[in-house]
Parts: structure tokens; C-alpha cells; sequence
């Protein structure tokens, strides 16, 4: 298209959502072409409706006049999954599509648009005494329900409820023709509450983990729980990686946690020296205070954090955390001594439970984390594999990084590890890639200005980049070779390449009848 080609087109697009909502400002391209590790082309234009009719306009101006249309949720993801691939795009930004529509304490569901935060939501059903199963994840302060049902959120409440695609009963989305699409019992003509995603085949999983490829997600119903009475907390210390892996694995298949995860040594003094201030030291005590109940459970509390400072933990120790929870005492109290057992028939030690108390106590804590604690850059891969085939990826993945370690030692590469249990039955493995570099915009763009005050821009640093892109391809060619499945595929993991012909035809056909022009979103999931 010429350049008049396209002031004519967002002429349309300002006529159709209001001029305010159609972006052109370089900063603003800028910042929406790329996520946490990459970059592509700008875009034409962001547009950020407020309306999922108006959006659905706006889409039918932009595939008819050639461009492709990108979605975009909260951005904080590092896989490619929004990033144009060619400078013919329209990057769609659904951050103004905020707003929680319907909660039904009757019908137990709740229905909001698709860049509502997880943070935001758990806010407002909290004082409800409801809560989604699966309630967000670490980034969730900044996160969108739209983007984690196209790319596999997970972590507050996965080891009992799963992931967000688990526990969603429908959605509305834009098609590439500008059609409005609904699933689950939404499909009816007539009105109905979308209490039932089975009716008839799961329409509503077709559009889970797709990436934005089959359409523009508006709006999402998802299931409710009652917050839970009561909430116990466990954590545990292991010589080495595989035992802790495998008492994961163990406490996953006794369904007895609705978070249970391994962090490394490394991983957990970044945390750690992130902040070491007496305002962090008061804050989490106050977070602490206000998750336990009773007087009685308060100094239980205060008492753990005081042994954490002074209870010796092995060097190098690989750590289990987990929240158990239930409707009485009786039933935490008995999975967490279940847990214990575990825990120590894999030579487990327990430790003051800390780390999982904060981590409730502050699900979402804001968005300075999209750095090291020194500014440094991170990138995370994961991938779900069978129970039984975990030691294994533990063993080779860390062989691969033993054959890296010298050019690692000299970039100042480092990877640290956060494994977790998805439900009973899948063990989920995410290495984390950390060196000093210079920012993608969006790092600055999510700091605090105090976080940004603190930490300073790193010097270019091509050589470790170099390092850290070759390590993802060839842990993303190890997850390929175990047969492993991840959740945000984006533009990093092979998708249809390692698929077998059928399933692969099938998704190719649901593209072509979905978007017979490839402009939705093109080249992600291979599609």
C-alpha cells in the first residue's frame, strides 16, 4: 500500500473508534514492535478500541485493504507472538477492552473483556468471596485474560485447577472478516448463560493456545470457586535438582496442592536481592499478617519468617514450595503432613515456608521483575512433559548447559530453573536465560519510576545475545526431541513442523476457513 493507501484507511479506523484510539506516534510503534527479548517491523498503526463491535469494523476495514491485523494483550511475553512479521500490519493493543462485565455469585461464573488483568479481576472478586481456580500468573499485575488464554497462562492454582484454557467456558472473538464469533453455550441464537463449554464439540478449545492466529478474543467466561477457608503453606530443601523434580512429581500426583513449584539456588537469591530494604522486610510481614488467620496463626507466622533467617539450607539447595488449601483445618493439615512425607521419602528437608506465604500473600506485585534485580535481562522457555519422562529432560538439559558453561562463564550468561506441577499428571520445566544487555522499550516502559532510578540501561552486548539465542534453539530442539508441549508457542517454538500430517492439516484447514487471506496474525504457530 501507498502511503495515501494508508491515511485513507485510518481515516476509517478514526471514524469507526475515535481518533484517539488510532496510534501513529513513533514512540508508540516503537514500543509495540517488539515483546521482552525481540523486536520485528513497526507496525502502520496501533489501534486500542474500547468496543468489541467497533473492533470487529475495524478489522474487516483493515484485512479488506490488504494489511494484516496483530493482537496484542498485556505484552509480556518473550516468544514472538506479536510481533508483526512484515511492516503491512495493524497491531491491535486490547489493554482499553478492561472492563469486568457480569459476575454471578448465583451461576457461579464471571464474564470480562479480554484486557482485563488477572490482578484486576482477582481484585474484584475477592471481597465477593469468589475467586477463578486458576487465579493468574507472576506477571499478572500487568497480564491480560485475553493474552493468557492465546498463550497458556498458568502458576495460582495449577497444580489443582490447571491452566487459564482449563478453566474458561467461553469466549467472544473477531474473526479476520470482521465476523463476531462466540463459543461454549454463548453459540446459541438464543440468550443464554455461558455456564456449559461442551455443547457439542469444544469450539472454545479450538481458540486456547492459538496466538491470536484464529481471531481477536473480546471477552471471556470463566468458572468460580468460593475463596477457600483455609490455607496452609510447606517448603522443603533438596540436595540436587532430580530429587526435588521427583517429589514435585510426587505431590503433583497426589493432588494435594493448588501450587506446588521448584526453584533453584540461583533463582531464589535473585529474589532475594532484588529488594533488601527494611520497607521490603515490612511489607512482606504485612502481607504475611493479613494471609494468616486467627491470633494464633499470625505468630505461627512470624514465626517462620524469623527461623528462615537463622535455618541452615544446603549450598545450592533446590527448593518445593507449595499452598495447600480446603475448607477446613483438618484437610490442609492432613495434605501438608501428606506433603512432608513426600517430601522426605525423597531425602527433602523442611524448611520455614516463606516463599509461598509472600508469594499469596502478593500475588501481583507490579512489573519490575521484567528485570534482574541488577538490570539484567531475562528470557524464560518451558515445556510440559509426562511425570515419568522429567528426570530425564532434568539430566539433559543440564548436560546441555555443562557443554555451554565456558562460553557462558565468559558472556556472563547464567540460566536458572522454575519447574511446577500442571494439574496431576503434567510436569512443567521452564529454564531462565539471564545476561546484561540493552533493553527491548517495553522493560522501561513496565518499570516503576523508583525501579528505574535504581537500575541502569546495560552497554549493548551482541556477543552474549548471540550466546543466549543459540541456547533457546537448542533447548527449544531438546523440548522437540522429548516429545514436550509448551504453552506460549509464539514465533520461538516449532509448532506444525514437528505435528504429524493429520493433526496438522486439520489446523491448517480451521485456518484457511477462519482467515482464507493468512491476515490474521501470519507466522505464528508456524501458520
Amino acid at each position: 500500500m501507498t502511503m495515501t493507501d494508508h491515511a485513507a484507511l485510518l481515516a476509517e479506523l478514526g471514524a469507526v473508534l475515535g481518533e484517539a484510539a488510532v496510534l501513529r506516534d513513533a514512540a508508540t510503534l516503537e514500543l509495540m514492535a517488539g515483546d521482552l527479548y525481540s523486536s520485528g517491523p513497526a507496525p502502520v498503526a496501533v489501534i486500542r478500541p474500547t468496543d468489541g463491535a467497533a473492533l470487529a469494523q475495524a478489522v474487516a476495514r483493515i484485512s479488506a485493504a490488504g494489511l494484516s491485523v496483530v493482537p496484542r494483550g498485556g505484552g509480556l511475553s518473550y516468544t514472538g507472538g506479536y510481533r508483526c512479521q512484515d511492516s503491512g500490519s495493524v497491531l491491535v493493543d486490547l489493554s482499553a477492552l478492561n472492563r469486568i462485565e457480569h459476575i454471578s455469585a448465583e451461576d457461579m461464573y464471571v464474564v470480562a473483556q479480554a484486557g482485563v488483568t488477572w490482578k484486576q479481576l482477582h481484585d474484584a472478586l475477592t471481597p465477593l468471596g469468589l475467586r477463578l481456580p486458576y487465579f493468574g500468573t507472576f506477571s499478572g499485575a500487568g497480564a491480560s485474560i485475553g493474552g493468557g488464554l492465546s498463550h497458556g497462562a498458568l502458576f495460582f492454582g495449577s497444580a489443582r485447577y490447571g491452566a487459564a484454557a482449563d478453566n474458561v467456558l467461553g469466549v467472544e472473538l473477531v474473526t479476520a472478516d470482521g465476523g463476531l464469533l462466540r463459543t461454549g453455550q454463548w453459540a446459541l441464537k438464543v440468550e443464554a448463560e455461558p455456564v456449559f463449554r461442551n455443547f457439542g464439540p469444544d469450539t472454545t478449545g479450538l481458540f486456547m493456545h492459538d496466538g491470536g492466529a484464529f481471531g481477536i478474543k473480546t471477552r471471556a467466561a470463566f468458572r468460580l470457586i468460593p475463596l477457600p477457608a483455609h490455607t496452609g503453606y510447606a517448603s522443603f530443601a533438596f540436595a540436587d535438582f532430580e530429587r526435588a523434580g521427583l517429589a514435585l512429581s510426587a505431590i503433583a500426583r497426589a493432588g494435594i496442592a493448588e501450587e506446588a513449584y521448584v526453584l533453584d539456588a540461583g533463582a531464589v537469591a535473585a529474589n532475594v536481592e532484588r529488594d533488601r530494604s527494611l520497607g521490603a522486610a515490612l511489607r512482606a510481614v504485612r502481607q504475611v499478617l493479613h494471609t494468616a488467620t486467627g491470633i494464633g496463626g499470625k505468630c505461627r507466622a512470624l514465626l517462620g519468617m524469623a527461623r528462615a533467617g537463622r535455618q541452615v539450607v544446603p549450598a545450592d539447595a533446590f527448593t518445593l514450595h507449595l499452598v495447600a488449601a480446603g475448607n477446613s483445618e483438618a484437610a490442609v493439615a492432613h495434605d501438608l503432613a501428606s506433603a512432608q512425607r513426600l517430601a522426605h521419602e525423597h531425602s527433602g528437608i523442611a524448611i520455614a515456608a516463606t516463599v509461598p506465604r509472600i508469594a499469596r500473600a502478593d500475588p501481583f506485585p507490579g512489573l519490575n521483575a521484567v528485570l534482574g534485580a541488577t538490570g539484567s535481562r531475562w528470557a524464560a522457555l518451558n515445556v510440559k512433559v509426562a511425570h515419568s519422562r522429567a528426570t530425564a529432560l532434568i539430566r539433559a538439559h543440564q548436560q546441555l548447559i555443562a557443554a555451554q558453561r565456558a562460553a557462558m562463564d565468559v558472556c556472563g550468561v547464567r540460566v536458572t530453573y522454575l519447574c511446577s506441577a500442571l494439574c496431576n499428571y503434567s510436569f512443567s520445566f521452564e529454564a531462565v536465560f539471564h545476561w546484561q544487555d540493552n533493553w527491548q522499550p517495553l522493560h522501561a516502559a513496565k518499570l516503576t519510576p523508583d525501579a528505574a532510578a535504581k537500575l541502569a540501561c546495560g552497554p549493548d552486548n551482541p556477543t552474549a545475545r548471540a550466546l543466549v539465542a543459540d541456547l533457546r534453539q537448542q533447548t527449544c530442539d531438546l523440548f522437540a526431541e522429548l516429545g514436550g508441549a509448551s504453552n506460549q508457542i509464539g514465533r520461538t517454538y516449532p509448532f506444525l513442523s514437528v505435528m504429524d500430517d493429520a493433526p496438522a492439516a486439520l489446523l491448517r484447514g480451521i485456518k484457511q476457513q477462519l482467515d482464507p487471506q493468512t491476515k490474521m496474525n501470519p507466522g505464528v504457530l508456524e501458520l
